[in-house]
């Protein structure tokens, strides 16, 4: 979890697009900067090279003849060349349309185009090109007469140096470029971090608020700072949370109340319901003695099954109202569980309909009565659902030290989206099981008294067909 945050987080997405950020403003700075200065470094080299040539021919060109012969052009380079000190340019002179000519054996080796292009021009042009792998610039100078400045004279004087010098403080700017770039992105790394400090501080209030209403503390609330947008959403938070702690104050006291009236009407009904009960009970054994006519007799006898029904709901709701009110207890005894189990099935007359599979001498301290009331509403629960001609199996073994009791019946099973809501109170199966004839509340108690003992009771469907219920309990409670 620890990795994925560091790799996947807020603050890392943060702080990385801070970096980038960072990074490009550094790398597209460094990149304006190296352009332009290449630029000026470039031009500067350009403009200093014509204004240096021009100077030296506007100094010897007035010496030449108005036609001058290979031998007056090659003086004339030969005298620029020397007049080049430490820039070393290569001159060559040309007259209308000629060959140019070099003071120092084969041409300056001229870019190409540049000779056309000289021959019509009036001012000077120039050109960077390669030779051998290396720049270079090569200046064009057509030299026009001081009594005619719109009229070329034909004479023009080319020159070629080395931009080796200016190409290496380029290079120098990019390396310095790069160089400055690294120190700016690591350093972009401190406000980062403190941004992303800044801006997740609220974030992580609203974790830390949000983690303690999970736990159930809604009286959790966020300090608010700030008009931003995490401000909007901390008071929304804050909102929602005022609105949540009424609705479960409301759903609380309603359910205080549901609860009550459930105990108070179950504690009414008993003392009628006892006298109804012993009534009709003995209604019920006159009618089996046949003292009463044939319709009476099965009133009597449905009235009675009726209110034994009624009754047995009513002790249900007043088991459910105990554990409600947190008044259960535990009344606990050393006991053998297979004997309980016995005692528990041939109490109902269930023995011969139920397979037991108990290790002798498996003793527990448990509270007999409860577990009494689990065994048989699980027991019950089977033999009713399993369908005609229902076998139950009873199953118990040790684990460490725990107690498992497993029942498994020969039904149909549980349907998958009643899974979730067997201890559920009220809940009966649906056409998947046969119709129930309990109350719904038989699961629901013995998963309460499960609980009430520190363990547990799950309901799954076996593999090899039927309900599985499985009882786990501490064989000493804590």
């Amino acid at each position: 979890m620890r990795r994925r945050l560091l790799t996947s987080g807020l603050r890392t997405r943060l702080v990385v697009t801070f970096v980038l950020v960072a990074a490009l403003s550094a790398l597209t700075t460094a990149a304006l900067t190296f352009q332009q200065a290449r630029t000026a470094i470039l031009a500067r080299a350009q403009d200093n090279a014509v204004r240096d040539l021009r100077a030296q021919v506007a100094s010897l060109a007035p010496d030449l003849p108005a036609r001058p012969t290979e031998a007056d052009l090659r003086g004339l380079a030969l005298q620029l060349d020397r007049a080049g000190g430490a820039r070393d340019w290569r001159v060559a002179a040309a007259y209308r349309h000629g060959t140019p000519v070099s003071a120092r054996g084969p041409g300056p080796g001229l870019p190409a185009g540049l000779e056309d292009r000289a021959a019509r021009a009036t001012t000077a042009l120039v050109q960077r090109y390669h030779r051998d792998g290396r720049p270079r610039l090569a200046v064009a100078l057509p030299v026009v007469p001081a009594d005619h400045p719109g009229r070329p004279s034909g004479l023009v004087v080319y020159a070629t140096f080395s931009l080796t010098a200016q190409e290496q403080d380029v290079t120098s700017l990019v390396r310095a470029a790069r160089a400055g770039a690294l120190p700016v992105v690591l350093a972009s790394l401190i406000p980062a971090l403190l941004a992303a400090r800044r801006v997740l501080r609220p974030v992580r209030r609203l974790r830390s608020a949000a983690e303690s209403m999970a736990t159930g503390d809604l009286d959790t609330r966020i300090e608010v700072t700030g008009h931003d947008e995490l401000a909007d959403l901390g008071g929304a938070f804050n909102t929602m949370a005022a609105t949540l702690q009424e609705d479960a104050a409301t759903l609380r006291a309603m359910e205080a109340r549901a609860r009550r009236f459930a105990a108070d009407v179950s504690h009414e009904l008993r003392t009628p319901l006892a006298a109804m009960t012993a009534v009709t009970g003995l209604l019920d054994d006159d009618a089996a003695a046949g003292h009463l006519g044939p319709e009476t007799s099965e009133a009597i006898t449905l009235v009675a099954d009726e209110t034994r029904k009624l009754a047995h709901l009513v002790e249900d709701l007043m088991e459910i109202s105990r554990f409600d009110a947190g008044a259960a207890r535990l009344d606990l005894d050393e006991i053998d569980l297979g004997e309980l189990l016995h005692k528990t099935l041939a109490l109902r007359h269930w023995q011969d309909r139920v397979t037991v599979d108990v290790p002798g001498g498996l003793r527990a301290r448990l509270d007999p009565r409860r577990i009494d009331v689990v065994l048989a509403n699980l027991t019950g629960n089977a033999l009713r659902h399993g369908g005609p001609g229902a076998r139950v199996r009873i199953r118990a073994r040790t684990e460490a030290d725990r107690l498992v009791l497993t029942v498994h019946d020969n039904g149909p099973g549980i349907a998958e989206d009643m899974l979730p809501h067997v201890f559920d109170r009220f809940t009966k199966g649906d056409t998947a099981r046969t119709r129930s004839e309990g109350s719904g509340l038989g699961l629901a108690i013995a998963a309460e008294n499960a609980r009430l003992h520190g363990g547990t009771l799950a309901a799954a469907n076996s593999p090899e067909g039927g309900a599985v219920f499985t009882l786990t309990l501490p064989r000493e409670p804590a």
